[in-house]
Order: C-alpha cells, then sequence, then structure tokens
C-alpha cells in the first residue's frame, strides 16, 4: 500500500511538473498506463494520465481540466469564466459561468444564484422537499418556505407565487393573473382571476367560467382573449368544457366515459365511442383524416397532412412532408426522420439503446455528423468537421448521449480501445488498455509505446529514434530524406 502511494506521488508530481508549452516528443516520458503524456489528437492541447484511468490532466485551449476517475473531475477555464466540479457523479456538482452559480448534493441540498434579467441578484437554497429560500437585492424577491408548516414561494413551480400554510390543508398560488384557494389539496379549491372564478371538490364535481377579455400587445394592437367554461363531474368520468369563446378558434369538448367523447372545433373534429375503441378525427387545417380501432394500438390516417398505418406492436409506417416514423415489432426496431430544408436528421433503434444509429447532414454545405452506440461495446461518433472518435467499451455513453460529466468521470475507466482522428491536420492516435500500447501518428511524424514504454518508437521526416528498456537504442536518419536534400 505504501509503495503504491509514492508511486502515484511521483508519477503525479512528474506530470505537474513537465512543461506543456513546447513540450519535445523526443524528451517526453512515457511508461504505458503508469504514465503517459501526448498530445490531443482532435483539438490543440496535452494530456498527461497516470496509473491508466485514475488520474488525468489535460490542457485544452484555455481549458484546463484535472480528474480522478471515478471520484471528482475539476474543469476551469479562465478566458470563457466557467467552471465545473464533480464529486461522485452525479451525488455532487457545481457550476459556475460567470457570476451564475449552482451547487447541489443528489437534488436535495442545493444552491444557487447569480442575476436575472434586469441584473438584480438573487441566491437560492433549497433542502428539497422541506426548505425553500431565495434572498436577492430586491426584498420583493425574497422568500422562505418550510414544508409542511408555512411558507411563500415565488417564481418555482411552474407558478409565480406559491403561499401555504399546513400544506396541503391551506396552499394559494398564483400565475399570472390568477389565483386559486386549496384547502386540503386537491379536494377543494376556489380560483378567481380577471373575468374568472371558479370551484371544484375534487373528483365529485367542479364548474369554471372565464369572460371574453382584450389586452394590448408590445405593438399597440389589442388581442382577444378568449373566455372558457369548464365543467366536470365525477372527474374523469364526464366533462363539458368551452374554450376559445369569442375567438375565431371555438371548440367545444364533451365527454362520458367510457361511452363516447366528442370535440368539435372549426380546424378539427374527432369522435370516440366505446373509448378508445372507435375513434374517428377529421384534421381539416392539417389535412388529413384518422381512424383508431382502438386508439392507439390500431390507427389508419390519410390525406396531404399524415399517412399512417399502424398494427401495434407488429408494425407500423407513419409520415408527412417533414417527418417520417417507423417501427417493426416494437421495440426490436425503430426509424425516425426529420427533413426539414436545409437540414436532415435521422435515427434507427434496436432495442432501445441496445442499438442506436443517429445521422445529422447539412443539405446546403453537405457536413454531417454520425453517431453510433451499440452497448455495451462501443461509441463511434463523427463531427460535423469530419473528426472522428471510437470507444470501446461503452457502458453509459449509449444511455446519456453528449454528457460531459460521463465522459469525464466514467468513460476513461472502461475504454479499453480509443481511436481518434482529427480530419483538418490528418493526426491519428490508438490507445489500448489504458496506453498499454499507444500510437500517434501525424502526415510528418510517428510514435509508439508498448508494454509500459519498454520498447519506444518515433519518427519524423529526417530522423528515427528507438529506445528499448527506456535507453535509447540510438538514431537513424531517413534516406528518403536525405535523397530528397541531395
Amino acid at each position: 500500500m505504501h509503495a503504491t502511494r509514492y508511486l502515484v506521488i511521483v508519477c503525479l508530481g512528474i506530470g505537474v511538473s513537465l512543461p506543456i508549452n513546447g513540450r519535445s516528443t523526443e524528451d517526453s516520458f512515457n511508461t504505458g498506463l503508469l504514465f503517459d503524456d501526448f498530445a490531443l489528437t482532435l483539438s490543440p492541447g496535452h494530456r498527461t494520465e497516470v496509473l491508466g484511468p485514475l488520474f488525468d490532466f489535460e490542457r485544452k485551449e484555455s481549458q484546463r481540466q484535472w480528474a480522478a476517475p471515478p471520484l471528482f473531475s475539476y474543469t476551469l477555464d479562465c478566458e470563457v469564466d466557467y467552471e465545473e466540479f464533480d464529486f461522485l457523479y452525479p451525488l455532487l456538482t457545481y457550476d459556475r459561468f460567470g457570476g451564475e452559480y449552482r451547487f447541489q448534493l443528489f437534488q436535495l441540498f442545493s444552491f444557487s444564484g447569480g442575476q436575472n434579467v434586469e441584473e438584480i441578484s438573487r441566491h437560492r437554497f433549497t433542502i428539497f422537499p422541506i426548505y425553500f429560500q431565495q434572498r436577492s437585492e430586491d426584498t420583493n424577491q425574497n422568500y422562505t418556505a418550510l414544508l409542511p408548516f408555512y411558507g411563500h414561494i415565488k417564481n418555482r413551480f411552474f407558478r409565480d407565487e406559491i403561499y401555504f400554510v399546513l400544506w396541503p390543508a391551506y396552499i394559494q398560488s398564483r400565475k399570472r393573473d390568477v389565483v386559486t384557494d386549496n384547502f386540503l389539496y386537491p379536494v377543494f379549491h376556489l380560483r378567481h382571476g380577471e373575468a374568472l372564478n371558479g370551484w371544484q371538490v375534487w373528483p365529485l364535481v367542479g364548474n369554471e367560467h372565464k369572460g371574453v377579455t382584450t389586452k394590448t400587445n408590445g405593438f399597440g394592437e389589442v388581442e382577444t382573449i378568449g373566455g372558457h367554461d369548464k365543467f366536470f363531474a365525477l372527474w374523469p368520468i364526464f366533462f363539458n368544457q368551452k374554450t376559445g369563446i369569442g375567438t375565431e378558434l371555438p371548440q367545444k369538448q364533451q365527454a362520458l366515459l367510457p361511452l363516447y367523447s366528442v370535440l368539435r372545433s372549426p380546424p378539427r373534429d374527432s369522435s370516440t365511442y366505446l373509448w378508445p375503441f372507435f375513434t374517428y378525427t377529421d384534421e381539416r387545417e392539417k389535412k388529413y383524416r384518422e381512424w383508431g380501432a382502438p386508439w392507439p394500438f390500431i390507427v389508419v390516417a390519410r390525406g396531404e397532412g399524415k399517412t399512417t398505418t399502424r398494427f401495434w406492436p407488429l408494425f407500423s409506417q407513419s409520415h408527412n412532408e417533414t417527418l417520417e416514423s417507423n417501427f417493426y415489432l416494437w421495440p426490436i426496431y425503430k426509424y425516425n426522420r426529420r427533413h426539414i430544408a436545409p437540414s436532415d436528421r435521422e435515427r434507427t433503434r434496436v432495442l432501445f439503446f441496445l442499438f442506436s444509429h443517429n445521422t445529422e447532414k447539412n443539405e446546403e454545405t453537405s457536413q454531417f455528423l454520425r453517431r453510433t452506440d451499440f452497448w455495451p461495446l462501443f461509441t463511434a461518433r463523427r463531427d460535423l468537421d469530419g473528426n472522428q472518435r471510437l470507444q470501446i467499451l461503452s457502458l453509459l455513453e449509449p444511455f446519456l448521449p453528449n454528457n460531459k460529466s460521463i465522459e469525464r468521470n466514467y468513460s476513461p475507466l472502461w475504454s479499453l480501445w480509443r481511436y481518434e482522428k482529427n480530419a483538418k491536420t490528418g493526426a491519428t492516435s490508438q490507445s489500448l488498455l489504458w496506453n498499454l500500447y499507444r500510437r500517434e501518428a501525424t502526415p510528418e511524424t510517428k510514435k509508439c509505446s508498448l508494454l509500459f514504454g519498454l520498447f519506444q518508437y518515433q519518427s519524423d521526416a529526417g530522423k528515427k529514434r528507438w529506445r528499448l528498456f527506456y535507453f535509447p537504442m540510438g538514431k537513424t536518419k531517413n534516406p528518403m530524406n536525405e535523397q530528397s536534400k541531395r
């Protein structure tokens, strides 16, 4: 144990002390998975790895990254002014961008802060779901809540304000001008607002009415805000409602489940009998008609706006002018496409995340990106610049694609094989078993290391260099280069 500890300290000391800028490949010291320092392939910079995947330091342009997977990772970019810290991700994370910051411990304990669009600073502290607090330069934005006793919360949980006493005995919430008073939530409530009032004893009965109102928009034009009438009894068995009253798109909907449900509006009519067994929809605005028996398992749609044939889970084929969605023996095979010029996106999946293939192409520039995941064997990627990367194995990446924290804290642990290729420079790199074997190449140079660096080879346009058991074995001149000089 003591020997291992000293080895880690020595290796880290070597990694930190070696110069980053202008480092000579001839003088670099490499011992495979014990210690390796190399230039990044896909972007300018350097990376140092110690004890395989257990410690690494990376410098890329103005960004610095330190990591000890899976324990922690820390990323700092002084130029962009942001930093990220993960500890046993996703247990504890800290993110800061400029003056905005957020710290969380498994989403239960968190604090965050920064400035809003009015450049007023505010700071939040949460012990979810017990305690909520916010403090701001604008005291009108301050709030404190201690569940279930007493509290006042602002701009959270999709409400402008929430006030409660002995939750759920009494809760008052506001969204814009609509105020709802709940008693023994969600059983009793009273609701009022501009030309609006309503009440409910859920799930027995409820009623709400809103009159037609107007407002002036940002262009100085007067807009009509539609009214509505809503009533339910023994929810969700019976409900009857009218919405959009006083506008060009009024809508009526009534249901007595499971006997029938009907919807009528200028752009769309829909009828269901013995719900959900027999459904008919006439989409006049979108120009198609759809039949379901029962919906959504057996569906047939025909028209300019949509063509669908579905017999779930056997197969489904559905498309319109811009979208396509097919499956066969769901979830064995699933295909989706979205084509809105100039963007063309496609995705093919087998058994959800077992296999996934994504492509996105810009038809104007002919640039495209591609990603293929075959869990747990590999992840292969190609970006819009043509850079490529292959990783074997890939345990979490197919489920959380493009998650930087997963790539920093976990990917190094199981990346048995890594391959990268830079389309612009032509540089490539391969690594097997955390640099037990590593090869780097550019159009002008080659570098190879094998078995803890016991065998090393480097070459460039002028000469070749060998090392065996870390001792130089001499240099040889490249005959092709000598002929070119003559």
